[in-house]
């Protein structure tokens, strides 16, 4: 709603009141004090823009600022990041975590679907994961009380100098990548969060500022409550009449004067056995593979696997002074009290996922995650399309209709590796040997995963119709083409005018991605470019339409489009409910003297539709 209101006058001086007399006034008759306020208001014509919830129920997305690129003022110095230095790879489907922490699969709530530049920011869409155990961490997220995100980083090279104003220390990461996000409930970054709150109010190109007059009043009647010069600052950022400011300092007095409630608050100790063996679990992972240390874990980062060793049984009530080393780590992996095979899993946990995110296939970009709570053959159930509304009889009824439906069938498999860490690998702490052993199995676990779903898309099985998944009875499979303008045309009008289940229903499967085999990345990345053309026949219409993904397991020389898996997903992968991504276990290794160490993989991949999906044998 607008005002209009009279233009304002010149403002008089505002006086000085003695501050114990304007105490007495304004609590006992706020009338007394009216000469210090402005007499009008400034025609002030001010809308606020706010920003729509942006999750998805459908498709359980949501967007979010990831970063502004702000500084961040650390123990001695300022830390900047170079928006021109971020390297943007691998951050499409790189991990949602909840609050940085990486132990476990179960940590992570979502993955990075789409992520850009805009406006001088780093914004981007996440899909989150829809499972129980993720459940309360969405519903926050959901319902607005989780809303700021930190963006989990490596910096390759820094460039140190000073502020020429202050003379403080700065470091800038001019090349670094992202590697994870998280949901956290204070971020570093104060404008990162999830675009399901209002924005900051904007001006119209015709607003005017409020009045020199009127700010002059708040000022004065923020000065005379004794009040700091933030809360005028504040109620003129609100754009708060003279007359609420004068309430807003009425309110500030009263609440002074009552009497202050303190509630002691009991810190939980730092010798606290959860949060020592997770602080110690950090420092043992940055030993092993490097990366981001949290500054809670530092005081550990010294300390060597006997040193880990000691300090568990020590908190399992077992004096190790005097104990060889070798007792210190048999006594420690067999102790049923002893935290220490905990404290190394979930090092190598953090270790193995990181490599595993790090390897993941692109195609699982294309699928919808699922999650399965055992290894039964599951049906994915996908029920066809209503068509159109149809009028109402002339007896007020509205007619009744059926939908079709179909259900490709998804099932888990377990694969896993084991390795046995010697008894001199952990007495000579060599965890650097460790770590690297560990990130080879989170590798592997992302070489199983991309191998099934290179497998299940080459393979082109056939659906629960008996049919194959690209075959010339459902058009899906364009003539045989290198990547031209032409062949990504015909191939799209084929998937707009795609039908539904019911055959009648155009359901428009657009395009979002074209996959390739390596041999094709630089036909494919040359036919997408946007250059500005001479001419309009030299225009490029797929230019910034498309989505390049290069999986180098396509040796065949074909290429795929993809529609949106949020729109249409053609392919779903999943993975046990309880157990999700990479899993790390220790035990003791009786037949050698050492630990085992196994990793798994609960996974499974299957179609869903091939109407989302388009083939090209290429030429």
């Amino acid at each position: 709603m607008t005002r209009t209101l009279k233009h304002p006058r010149k403002a008089k001086p505002a006086p000085r009141i003695e501050r114990r007399k304007y105490d007495r006034l304004v609590l006992s008759n706020p009338d007394a004090v009216r000469e210090v306020m402005a007499e009008d208001l400034a025609p002030i014509y001010r809308k606020a823009t706010f920003g729509q919830n942006s999750f998805d129920e459908s498709t359980f997305t949501i967007d979010a600022i990831f970063s502004t690129f702000a500084p961040v003022q650390r123990r001695g110095f300022i830390e900047m990041l170079d928006p021109a230095g971020l390297d943007l790879t691998g951050l499409v489907g790189a991990p949602v975590l909840d609050g940085h922490r990486s132990g476990s699969g179960r940590n992570v709530v979502g993955v990075i679907a789409a992520a850009r530049i805009e406006n001088s920011h780093l914004v981007g869409t996440v899909r989150l994961v829809q499972s129980d155990d993720a459940k309360p961490i969405v519903d926050r997220i959901r319902g607005g009380f989780l809303r700021d995100v930190s963006i989990g980083y490596r910096v390759a090279q820094w460039a140190d100098s000073t502020l020429p104003e202050t003379g403080e220390r700065t470091r800038t990461a001019v090349r670094w990548s992202i590697f994870e996000l998280s949901c956290v409930p204070i971020g570093a970054d104060p404008g990162a969060k999830f675009r399901s709150f209002p924005m900051d109010p904007e001006l119209e190109e015709n607003d005017v500022a409020m009045s020199e007059a009127d700010q002059t009043a708040i000022r004065s009647i923020g000065e005379l409550a004794d009040l700091p010069p933030s809360w005028a600052a504040a109620q003129i950022e609100a754009d708060a009449t003279v007359e609420e400011a004068r309430t807003a300092a009425r309110g500030e007095l009263i609440r002074r004067s009552a009497p202050t409630q303190r509630i002691r608050v009991q810190a939980p100790s730092l010798e606290d056995g959860t949060a020592l063996v997770r602080r110690q679990s950090d420092a043992m992972a940055f030993r092993m593979a490097g990366g981001t240390l949290p500054d809670d874990a530092r005081p550990f980062v010294s300390m060597t696997l006997r040193d880990f060793a000691a300090s568990s049984l020590e908190r399992a009530g077992i004096n190790t002074r005097g104990m060889a080393a070798d007792n210190i780590f048999t006594r420690a992996g067999q102790h049923t009290t002893s935290d220490f095979p905990l404290l190394v899993s979930n090092a190598m946990g953090k270790v193995a996922l990181e490599s595993y995110k790090a390897a993941e296939s692109p195609l699982k970009i294309l699928a919808r995650q699922r999650t399965l709570p055992n290894f039964k053959e599951s049906a994915a159930i996908r029920l066809g399309e209503l068509g159109k509304l149809l009028p109402m009889t002339e007896s007020g009824e509205f007619q009744h209709t059926t939908r079709a439906e179909n259900g490709e069938i998804l099932k888990l498999q377990t694969f896993g590796r084991a390795i046995n860490v010697s008894r001199q690998l952990l007495i000579d702490d060599d965890l650097g040997l460790l770590g690297g052993m560990t990130a080879a199995m989170g590798e592997a676990a992302a070489q199983t995963e991309a191998d099934e779903l290179v497998e299940l898309l080459l393979s082109n099985p056939d659906l629960s119709d008996g049919t194959a998944v690209f075959h010339a009875s459902r058009g899906n499979i364009g003539t045989a083409s290198a990547i031209t303008i032409e062949a990504l045309g015909a191939a799209r009008q084929a998937m707009r005018l795609r039908k539904g289940l019911d055959g009648k229903t155009i359901i428009s499967a657009a395009p979002k991605y074209l996959v390739v085999g390596a041999d094709r990345e630089t036909e494919a990345e040359k036919v997408l470019a946007s250059i500005a053309p001479a001419t309009n026949d030299d225009a490029n219409p797929f230019a910034g339409k498309l989505t390049l993904l290069v999986e180098p397991r396509i040796t065949d020389g074909s290429w795929y489009l993809f529609a949106d898996p949020a729109r249409l997903a053609s392919l779903a992968y999943a993975y046990l409910s309880a157990a999700q991504g990479v899993q790390i276990q220790q035990s003791e290794a009786w037949s050698t003297l050492g630990t085992r160490f196994r990793a798994w993989l609960d996974f499974g991949a299957g179609w869903t539709d091939w109407r989302g999906a388009h083939k090209n044998a290429g030429d």
